[in-house]
């Protein structure tokens, strides 16, 4: 009697590597082909006829109506991303069914996509993009129509210290940031040592002309002090943490920064109170905000560009072909694979 095959449904290409990989090691696949989400109720039939794993992406609700349909054959959900919102955790542990994510995928990626929004804003590129486009640019004035600021000496509060955040500490060093650092969880003084020892390093040798700093401080602090507000945390609500991350950037911590700061949001959309922001733009209570998430995705057509001088971009832009193959890779290996074997 032949060995039943390891079903896998996919909520999403994969990419043709990680697809051939299964397929080779004797899996089941069926990918789901459109650009599009599928719609929940496919999702639904899909674990309802037996398959064993669901890979799944970030568009994908993943609630009790799935893990019922799943009741008794679903072995593993397998996010394609760093985050992992669409799944509701407690229904999850609720029926037992072990879900994933490729925790250090996009990293880098990420890191590098929040620093070069952090240029493009800073320096006005897309501001002077469109005048030149539009063909409104007349000639070469040494301030007009409008001065960027620079980024290199300035400070900058990194507010989250995982991964990613620690990324985007080592590339904001090497353009000579001062660095405030906070952190709702948990401190990696060693990494931060180490950062210092590079930054004095750097000026005892004269690559550096001004000594710079880093160091852990509190939320206000980093707010009030910061040129540059860079947001890398999870999105945690009241009702999961005793520190929330929801709408983590409000009102009242808009109030508190400089009014010459930005922010930089590539984390998840809700952290920041989009409504806040948009009204502390308009009254110019900060100087401007870069945005790759948002609170509703896609966006509404009626909120579409409504956030004065903010670069915003989808946050597909933020992988890179070398993390997007990664993510597939990581997806089947070390999460498929093993709830195949425990199967058996």
């Amino acid at each position: 009697m032949s060995k039943k095959r390891f079903r896998v449904f996919a909520t999403s290409r994969l990419g043709e590597p990680a697809e051939n990989r299964l397929r080779e090691h004797g899996y089941d696949l069926e990918v789901y082909q459109g650009p599009e989400a599928p719609p929940k109720k496919l999702i639904i039939e899909k674990v309802n006829s037996g398959i064993d794993g669901l890979i799944t992406t970030l568009r994908d609700p993943i609630d009790a109506e799935v893990f019922e349909a799943g009741k008794g054959t679903l072995k593993v959900v397998a996010q394609i991303a760093v985050g992992f919102d669409n799944i509701d955790r407690a229904d999850a542990n609720k029926y037992k069914i072990p879900f994933t994510n490729t925790a250090d995928v996009l990293t880098e990626a990420t890191a590098e996509f929040a620093f070069f929004m952090m240029g493009v804003l800073a320096r006005k590129m897309w501001q002077s993009e469109r005048l030149v486009r539009e063909q409104k640019w007349p000639s070469w004035h040494p301030f007009l129509p409008f001065l960027g600021d620079e980024v290199t000496g300035k400070t900058m509060a990194v507010i989250g210290t995982g991964r990613i955040g620690l990324a985007m500490i080592k590339k904001c060093s090497g353009f000579d940031m001062n660095i405030l650092c906070y952190d709702p969880a948990y401190q990696n003084h060693e990494f931060i040592g180490a950062i210092q020892e590079l930054m004095d390093l750097r000026h005892a040798r004269g690559i550096q002309k001004e000594k710079t700093w880093i160091k852990y401080v509190e939320f206000e602090e980093a707010l009030r002090g910061a040129d540059y507000v860079t947001i890398h945390v999870p999105l945690l609500r009241e009702s999961e943490t005793d520190k929330p991350t929801y709408h983590l950037i409000n009102e009242k911590t808009l109030k508190m920064m400089k009014p010459t700061a930005y922010v930089i949001n590539s984390s998840r959309g809700p952290v920041v109170d989009e409504r806040a922001l948009a009204r502390a733009l308009k009254e110019k209570v900060i100087a401007g905000a870069a945005l790759d998430v948002f609170e509703k995705e896609p966006l509404p057509p009626i909120r579409r560009c409504s956030i004065p001088r903010s670069p915003i971009a989808a946050a597909c832009f933020i992988t890179s072909r070398a993390a997007r193959k990664s993510h597939g890779s990581q997806s089947i290996q070390t999460r498929v694979w093993p709830a195949a074997a425990s199967r058996d």
